[in-house]
């Protein structure tokens, strides 16, 4: 019995399985499919939850595998890039508590990945949940702290990112003068940025000038200048990518509120109308149209409009 638990022991333990630049060049691309999926649905709880199991199964990895600083440090990223579109599909769903978990995670991830850029998603994600909670000084100082890393200061496109987020919040104040401020850096740092520098695939899937023009909707639509709001809107329609269906959706409703924030009834209507059926079901463009109703109703609650855009409405709810 001795011997035998001796030549137990005396085996080696087996070799922990290798894990390499391609595990992290698979995980690369299971995300670059959930930016995409995104980017289709938003705001899901199939996407959150998805985005959830695969930091589970990059985190898995690290516990059942080896690898080089520079592996454990990809899969942390990978780790918290996933666990960043679960906070995001649920700040686009309206589940905010959900939403701060993920962010606590994310952060947390982030900060043991030492990538700057997946540190500067999650800091904008959180200033953008916190603007949608109402809590402005929270969300500009979320943004700050995404706007403060030294990726911002090498790569001017990032730059223009965090401008145009903290012109979108100030416009939760009605501050124009800081939205004016912020757009103009925003639209300074967006020219200067070179296009061919390499970035991660969730900035390349939606940053562009049609992005740069619908957060300055978003925020001279909060400050109640719907003139300028309506203008930038148009040109952001102009530029939209066509796979980018939720963002077509939202900026197709601020849009509509942008019009009938001059008064134009009949174009505001014409313009919520067009928003696709299955768009009008997302979390946030729900929201706003909701809004566009209440407002539209204060305005002019015996129109024609108004009667036209109850009947199809309610046409809507009827099965």
């Amino acid at each position: 019995m001795g011997l035998a638990l001796a030549a137990t022991a005396a085996r080696p333990a087996a070799a922990r399985t290798r894990i390499g630049s391609g595990d992290v060049q698979r995980l690369h691309t299971k995300f670059a499919e959930i930016i995409a999926k995104d980017h289709r649905q938003g705001g899901s709880l199939s996407i959150e939850n998805q985005a959830l199991g695969l930091a589970g199964e990059a985190l898995g990895l690290l516990q059942r595998g080896s690898c080089s600083q520079r592996i454990q440090n990809a899969i942390y990223a990978t780790a918290a890039s996933f666990t960043s579109s679960a906070m995001w599909a649920a700040t686009d769903g309206r589940r905010f508590d959900a939403a701060q978990r993920h962010f606590d995670r994310a952060s947390s991830l982030a900060g043991m990945s030492g990538d700057q850029a997946i540190q500067f998603r999650i800091w904008s994600h959180a200033g953008s949940l916190y603007r949608h909670l109402a809590r402005p000084v929270d969300a500009l100082a979320a943004n700050d702290a995404a706007r403060r890393l030294t990726l911002v200061r090498r790569d001017p496109l990032f730059g223009a990112l965090g401008h145009a987020r903290h012109a979108a919040i100030h416009g939760v104040h009605g501050d124009l003068a800081a939205i004016r401020r912020c757009m103009g850096q925003a639209e300074d740092a967006f020219d200067r940025a070179a296009s061919d520098e390499p970035r991660p695939v969730w900035m390349r899937a939606f940053f562009d000038q049609a992005e740069l023009h619908s957060l300055a909707t978003a925020a001279y639509l909060a400050a109640q200048d719907y003139a300028t709001a309506e203008a930038h809107a148009h040109r952001s329609l102009v530029y939209l990518r066509p796979n980018l269906t939720r963002s077509r959706a939202i900026t197709t409703a601020r849009l509509a509120r942008a019009q009938l924030g001059q008064g134009d009834l009949g174009p505001a209507v014409a313009t919520a109308t067009s928003i696709p059926g299955s768009s009008m079901d997302h979390p946030r463009v729900a929201g706003m149209l909701n809004s566009f109703t209440r407002a539209l109703s204060e305005v002019a609650p015996r129109s024609p409009e108004t009667r036209q855009w109850n009947e199809f409405t309610n046409a809507r709810r009827t099965p």
